[in-house]
């Protein structure tokens, strides 16, 4: 069949291996130095490992390909002792997701909820650029659209078309100081709490995705276990839409620094 698939640049892999790791169906495998598909059928067709690669060597491809075989990959897995994706992923994330509503991420007892101190320190040369900062500058926005609630805005709108889509959680513009050029900027951007928000957002996401030609997705999530919902709503959505879309997560400390992207 005629289907996307990954399609790996030799010249530009440098052999870190990180895809390898990435693919949780072992799709990719290291041979002579340089990251290989060894078997289309192995290959999901997601992209988990693009968002790894350092060199940009991974991009999809649209050919003639055999049908991702999820019996062949279990058994591939089972042969080299590796934990599926499906339930390893469905596992954790579905332990976030319903910890979201769960009594136990009620209280004090919920890492999301739990009140914590960040103590800062700032140096004689931190203080000397913000007087240098000119107001006008650090008061620019980098939002496209409104509205930017996931509950709120359109699935079909002329924004969505051609868009570099940013799925951020609330918490993340307060906790990263440079929130809006480093992620809004050259973004559409729709953000929620999965913690707060009643229902999935995998379905509107689905939709949205579906409706519309999106060219990337960036989740930009908490490091608190709660936030893990935003993320696998977007997993979600991306399998279910049946397109084959570039993706990435950032996942940002409660102290607003950048722990993984």
């Amino acid at each position: 069949m005629i289907r996307k698939i990954i399609k790996i640049n030799e010249e530009l892999c440098n052999g870190c291996g990180l895809c390898a790791n990435a693919c949780h169906e072992a799709a990719i495998a290291m041979v002579d130095g340089k990251a290989k598909l060894i078997r289309d059928d192995y290959c999901d067709g997601l992209g988990n490992c693009l968002p790894v690669c350092p060199t940009n060597a991974i991009a999809f491809e649209e050919r003639e390909a055999l049908t991702y075989d999820e019996e062949e990959v279990k058994k591939n897995q089972e042969s080299k002792g590796i934990v599926s994706n499906e339930n390893a992923n469905t596992e954790s994330n579905n332990e976030e997701k319903h910890n979201i509503k769960n009594e136990s991420c009620s209280g004090g007892g919920c890492p999301g909820s739990m009140a914590k101190e960040i103590q800062r320190e700032q140096s004689g040369s931190n203080k000397e650029q913000e007087k240098a900062v000119e107001p006008q500058e650090a008061l620019i926005s980098e939002l496209r659209q409104w509205p930017i609630q996931i509950k709120l805005v359109p699935v079909k709108v002329a924004y969505f078309e051609n868009a570099n889509l940013l799925v951020a959680a609330d918490c993340t513009a307060y906790a990263y100081a440079n929130f809006h050029k480093e992620f809004i900027k050259k973004h559409i951007t729709i953000i929620g709490c999965p913690k707060l928000d009643d229902g999935d957002y995998s379905e509107k996401l689905t939709e949205i995705l579906k409706n519309n030609n999106i060219k990337s997705v960036k989740v930009v999530r908490m490091e608190v276990p709660c936030c893990g919902g935003i993320e696998f709503a977007v997993m979600q959505a991306l399998k279910n839409s049946g397109k084959m879309i570039p993706w990435q997560v950032v996942t940002i400390s409660c102290d607003g620094q950048i722990i993984e992207s």
